[in-house]
């Protein structure tokens, strides 16, 4: 087995329909297994993946259980020299999981590396940011980079001078689309389930640089990201505090 992809969902239902749809239409020429983990969806998601995907292995949980450990129950069950862990609001174009799969196996050194994500407009989406520090988080909780746009420690962290047009190796690459060598995995172990959500992923690619692999942005493939669909159904409040609660928890575990 090539790959697994790992899809972990939570009431979004008719956008993980055209997920998956668009990976069976975009991926040709490996093999895959796809695995979908529906944190207690009430919109009927796990009925839709049941009747229109019977070849998709789900597992349904009786409550949410975040991100981190979501993947970790797909990733356990998995069977692909490597993986992907992909969102459920994200659609694949222009073969983007081939290509990208191609360009992890033709780099040694490499054990993560995120694609080309674009927003619904096709303009680029953000998704490469440096290792955070205490200041830019703070001031991101603060809300202040929306009142000062020019505020550089946030701007740095932001990677606001990245290229997204080039190849590069990169400290952090964007949850949404994140293909990982499983055995990086066996040697760092799998997400941190301490994490709900937020900074898991950023959590991963620190260990997996301390361990000697290397996080590439590789722009061969696109996806579109239609952008924190599940998480926007939270209030605010809730938004923050997990944000917090997620970052104070990275730095504890990394330093400030």
């Amino acid at each position: 087995m090539d790959l697994s992809i790992i899809i972990v969902s939570w009431n979004v239902k008719n956008l993980l329909q055209k997920c998956l749809e668009s990976i069976y239409r975009e991926t040709k020429n490996i093999s895959f297994e796809i695995f979908v983990i529906d944190n207690a969806s009430t919109d009927g998601s796990a009925e839709m993946v049941r009747n229109n995907f019977p070849q998709v292995k789900l597992i349904v949980n009786k409550k949410n259980e975040g991100f981190a450990k979501g993947n970790n129950q797909g990733i356990k069950e998995s069977h692909g020299d490597f993986i992907l862990i992909l969102n459920p609001d994200t659609e694949i174009l222009d073969g983007a999981i081939e290509k990208t799969l191609d360009f992890i196996k033709s780099k040694k050194d490499a054990g993560i590396v995120g694609c080309q994500i674009l927003n619904a407009d096709k303009t680029i989406q953000p998704s490469v940011r440096r290792f955070p520090s205490f200041w830019p988080i703070f001031l991101i909780f603060l809300k202040l980079p929306k009142l000062f746009s020019n505020l550089s420690t946030v701007s740095r962290y932001l990677a606001t001078d990245f290229n997204y047009q080039s190849m590069a190796e990169v400290e952090q690459v964007m949850g949404a689309f994140i293909l990982i060598k499983r055995e990086l995995f066996e040697k760092v172990g799998l997400f941190d389930e301490k994490f709900f959500i937020w900074f898991e992923e950023v959590d991963l690619c620190k260990r997996a640089q301390k361990n000697g692999y290397k996080v590439y942005f590789a722009p061969l493939g696109k996806i579109i990201h239609y952008g924190g669909q599940s998480f926007a159904q939270q209030k605010v409040i809730k938004k923050q505090w997990l944000f917090f609660r997620s970052a104070w928890y990275y730095f504890i575990k990394n330093g400030f």
